[in-house]
């Protein structure tokens, strides 16, 4: 098979024309002849690039509103036919089938016109049919056809062209392997639409696929490599923009996201501050500056090193609080010129902006790799609500307890389990996390709020009056008592142990207020 594959024919049908007539200027200065079709051909021939439009190579016109153009054996057998057989040599001349030996096309834009929420037949208008087919076609033939799905592949073409006479075998084989996996993901966007139209969450054959944003340094260890993968449009990490700092890493990029959903479940200013993974901080208050003091007065150590993401455009009383301790990554919707101007100090300093914060309502899959498969869920979307909430003690939490009852239980929802989370005027005092028993996590959170108190020169712990969230229902009384014993007032958690009786009955023994939820939010 040939090194180098001359291009002197090429098919340039493309919905996105970002770079389209400089790279048709440089085909054309080759001595390249262009075939190309409707918008294409017009943008070409309106910057002066000379263009054969389809129908008048093949003879044959565009029917059905456009929905046939290339499906001809002209377009098919030119990019087909090998070019070292003498037999399909012989039958392109028979047939006058000219080789066609570079091909760019870009699909129908079926993923953005679904975003936009589109009427279904826009969206159906938009699946592209002979596109797949061309791409398809000419990266069969990649040992003598180049195939170009996206304008950032152009330049590299055009500097082979220009060094070489054609493309090498490497680059049209890399080419080849984008362009299937590029019609892969078109072709599982499509399948997630149809899907999700039928109201079938888990689909006989399930895609997964992404574009490539980032290949890491390493992975959660050095010696595991690592990529970073975009694949949609909801606002988080993945739509971020850095602004300044170091290269992120695996374990950075994780634990942003982790601090940024939690963020996310609060409507009030509010901060997170995560380490390794879990919250170790968080607190709503009526400005991003005086959450943060609350969410460190939490755990005045571990957010060293730490992510700190907030839910509003972050001002500069904030910048200069949060830039006061080594902190790993800011994530947020937005910062005003102040505050970048602040947090510009810290060159390391990993700032990250994104547009807006994701809804914790919104639908999707959560996956996660097992051997030889995966495990796919629904997003933990579920929220509880004040009107949702039994109470099954005696004593009714106060208006505040309820409160912090449910500010408690949003974080727990993002702490790894078992998780306990003690929490009082809107913000953490206590935080247990990933125990196996959630006995030890209920001492751990009141053993760090007493170190937190001494950390302040307060005596005591910070946990005494508070509230207490469980991410799952306490199966003996001990796990309660703990709590209790640590100074919680009132008690949140989701209900359904067999042993529910013997809980309620120590709760109202200690005259503490308990509700129940009927979700649970385990997160390992």
């Amino acid at each position: 098979m040939p090194d180098i594959a001359p291009i002197r024919r090429a098919l340039i049908s493309v919905s996105d024309k970002d770079g389209l007539v400089t790279f048709g200027l440089a085909l054309a200065a080759a001595g390249v002849e262009i075939l190309s079709t409707g918008g294409s051909a017009k943008a070409l021939r309106d910057a002066g690039v000379p263009v054969t439009e389809v129908s008048a190579h093949t003879g044959f016109p565009e029917i059905l509103d456009g929905r046939v153009k290339t499906l001809v054996p002209q377009i098919h057998g030119g990019i087909l036919g090998r070019r070292d057989l003498p037999d399909h040599v012989a039958q392109m001349e028979q047939h006058a089938i000219a080789p066609i030996d570079l091909v760019a096309v870009n699909l129908y834009p079926f993923e953005a016109t679904v975003a936009k929420g589109a009427a279904d037949e826009d969206c159906i208008e938009n699946i592209d049919i002979g596109g797949p087919a061309l791409i398809r076609a000419a990266a069969k033939n990649h040992d003598f056809v180049t195939i170009l799905t996206e304008p950032g592949q152009y330049a590299t073409v055009l500097d082979e062209l220009a060094r070489l006479g054609g493309t090498t075998q490497g680059l049209r084989r890399r080419l080849a392997g984008e362009a299937y996996a590029r019609t892969a993901a078109y072709d599982a966007a499509i399948g997630a639409w149809f899907a999700e139209k039928r109201e079938d969450t888990f689909p006989h054959r399930l895609t997964i696929s992404g574009v490539l944003r980032q290949t890491l340094r390493y992975g959660e260890n050095p010696h595991q490599a690592a990529g970073f993968y975009a694949n949609g449009s909801r606002w988080g990490v993945a739509t971020a923009t850095q602004i300044q700092g170091k290269e992120l890493s695996y374990n950075n990029l994780n634990d942003t996201d982790a601090a940024f959903e939690c963020v996310a479940e609060f409507d009030a200013p509010t901060v997170v501050i995560v380490k390794h993974a879990n919250p170790c901080g968080v607190a709503t208050a009526p400005s991003l500056a005086a959450a943060w003091d609350d969410a460190l007065r939490c755990d005045p150590v571990s957010p060293y090193g730490g992510i700190v993401a907030v839910n509003r455009p972050l001002d500069a009383a904030a910048a200069e609080k949060i830039s006061a301790i080594f902190t790993e990554v800011i994530i947020a919707p937005d910062a005003d010129q102040a505050a970048r101007d602040i947090l510009g100090r810290k060159k390391n300093l990993r700032v990250l902006l994104t547009g807006g914060v994701p809804d914790p309502a919104a639908p999707g899959l959560t996956f996660r790799s097992l051997a030889g498969g995966f495990l796919a869920q629904t997003r933990d979307a579920g929220r509880v609500l004040t009107q949702t909430l039994k109470v099954v003690t005696q004593r009714v939490p106060t208006e505040q307890e309820l409160a912090d009852l449910l500010f408690a239980f949003r974080v727990c929802k993002h702490v790894k389990s078992n998780a306990i989370v003690y929490a009082k005027a809107g913000a953490t005092v206590g935080i247990g996390a990933g125990q196996m028993s959630r006995v030890d996590s209920a001492r751990i959170a009141a053993w760090k709020s007493e170190e937190a108190a001494k950390a302040i020169g307060l005596t005591g712990r910070l946990t005494e009056g508070s509230v207490v969230a469980s991410d799952a229902f306490f199966p003996f009384a001990e796990g309660l008592e703990a709590a209790i014993a640590a100074g919680a007032t009132a008690v949140i958690q989701p209900g359904g142990s067999i042993r529910d009786n013997e809980v309620i009955a120590a709760a109202d023994a200690a005259g503490v207020a308990m509700v129940f939820t009927g979700m649970r939010h385990f997160r390992h």
